[in-house]
């Protein structure tokens, strides 16, 4: 079993504390995908609309948080 699959089966855990860190655990794995694909996107010449229409989400939604992301490292 995967990671992913693993921690969406605790995610419908009947109990809180489980289930909650779960989510957590899930929010943050999932953060972590999107830059690797940003990024991967970014290398590959897509610009920031068509990285903006994949998530669907703002142009400036996407540049923002991945700019900011990027200037951080």
């Amino acid at each position: 079993m995967t990671e992913a699959t693993t921690l969406a089966a605790a995610a419908g855990s009947p109990d809180p504390a489980v289930g909650l860190r779960a989510v957590l655990a899930l929010r943050r794995l999932l953060e972590r995908l999107e830059a690797i694909q940003v990024s991967n996107a970014r290398n590959q010449g897509w610009s920031w609309q068509a990285i903006a229409d994949a998530l669907e989400v703002s142009k400036q939604a996407v540049h923002q948080k991945h700019t900011r992301r990027d200037r951080g490292r």
